[in-house]
C-alpha cells in the first residue's frame, strides 16, 4: 500500500485506513512509539512505560500498608 503525507498546518500526516487500524488493534488512544532506521518510518505501539508500572506498584503497597496513616493525615 503506498500513502502519501497529508498538510496538516504546518506539519504533515499520515492517515492510516480504518481497516488496518482495526486489524492492529490501534484506535486514537493507543500511544503509539515512532522510529527510523534511516531510511523507513517504523510506527509500532508503544511498549508500557517499566518506570509507570514501577511507580504504580509503589503506590499501590503504599496504599494498602500506610491506609490508616493516610487517612489521619487526611483529617
Amino acid at each position: 500500500m503506498q500513502k502519501r503525507l497529508t498538510k496538516y498546518g504546518n506539519d504533515f500526516a499520515l492517515v492510516v485506513d480504518q481497516p488496518m487500524l482495526e486489524l492492529l488493534n490501534i484506535d486514537a488512544e493507543t500511544p503509539l512509539e515512532i522510529t527510523t532506521d534511516g531510511s523507513r518510518l517504523i510506527i509500532s505501539k508503544a511498549a508500557p512505560d517499566s518506570r509507570q508500572k514501577r511507580l504504580e506498584a509503589a503506590q499501590a503497597m503504599a496504599h494498602e500498608r500506610y491506609t490508616n496513616a493516610f487517612e489521619k493525615l487526611a483529617e
